[in-house]
């Protein structure tokens, strides 16, 4: 009996994901503002943390839900009857500068607010330690968006300043691989290679510096509910940053190497330009979690036996 109430609030959570890929399924872009594949990678979060989780939930608790759930598929549809448009005119009340990531941070505050609310509701304040991917991993897109948004492009200096360095170490890379001519000046590359050339300016987006700080956040919560030393987690958040440091670098090196081996047309780079973060990164985060649960798990288990 349990069970079926555990698995009727994971599909609660969940069903304005459902309803959205049927609906608008178009909008589940991988690129980062420009659609909702972030919420396929925060529903496999939600799921994977609670699936099997050995609490009892109260029906009446999950009941209370539905009509939270009710309220975000009701406001997708409405997205459709004008409240997208009213969105898009408030860019221009508040000074913003990047229209999608403006409009598509309304639909991760929606979501990330009604998961939150939903998990505080079937576990209280104990949620920060049951569910917390899934929640932060969608507040840490908000966040993202939303800087975006109004600090656009290189407005926003610190977060711009580790680019030039990652752009570097990109051209040296080329250079090394003989891959054609790459040039780096600040965060500017001059590329020249088998189909023309392309000049490629690098904010601090492009670069994944959003993914550190999203990788930091939803680390940092699941790291907190494991029981596991602090030296331990500081090596498993260490090699993180470094795994997600190397991810950005070879986005960087596949963006180019796009350019130099396969087009310099800027329609099609900017098509390929707007899956190759995402495609890369959250993969790879999804990866390192389940790693680390599974290496854990296994230890505790020889420790038990």
């Amino acid at each position: 009996m349990q069970s079926k109430t555990l698995t009727f609030a994971i599909l609660v959570i969940i069903s304005p994901v459902l309803f959205a890929l049927v609906y608008q399924p178009d909008s589940f872009s991988l690129s980062w503002n420009q659609g909702r594949g972030g919420w396929l990678f925060a529903t496999a979060f939600i799921v994977a943390e609670l699936v099997g989780i050995k609490l009892v939930i109260s029906k009446n608790k999950v009941l209370m839900t539905v009509p939270l759930a009710g309220a975000v598929i009701a406001y997708l549809i409405l997205l459709d009857h004008g409240l997208r448009n009213y969105i898009k005119d408030g860019a221009k009340v508040y000074d913003v500068h990047l229209i999608n990531s403006w409009t598509w941070l309304w639909d991760f505050v929606i979501m990330a607010a009604f998961v939150i609310a939903v998990v505080t509701i079937l576990f209280g304040k104990r949620w920060i330690r049951i569910a917390p991917a899934g929640p932060i991993f969608l507040c840490g897109s908000a966040i993202i968006l939303s800087l975006d948004a109004f600090f656009p492009y290189d407005t926003l200096g610190p977060l711009q300043y580790v680019v030039p360095y990652l752009v570097k170490a990109n051209v040296e890379i080329i250079k090394f691989f003989h891959l054609g001519t790459a040039i780096a000046r600040d965060n500017l590359m001059f590329l020249s290679g088998d189909h023309g050339h392309m000049a490629l300016q690098v904010f601090w987006p492009s670069a994944g510096v959003h993914s550190v700080i999203i990788y930091s956040l939803v680390m940092m919560a699941f790291l907190l509910k494991m029981n596991i030393i602090p030296k331990r987690k500081a090596m498993y958040f260490a090699i993180g940053i470094a795994g997600t440091i190397g991810v950005n670098i070879i986005r960087i090196f596949s963006l180019s190497l796009f350019v130099l081996k396969v087009s310099a047309n800027p329609t099609e780079f900017e098509q390929f330009h707007g899956v190759a973060g995402e495609i890369m990164f959250l993969p790879w985060l999804f990866a390192y979690l389940f790693a680390v649960t599974a290496i854990e798990t296994k230890r505790l288990k020889k420790q038990a036996a």
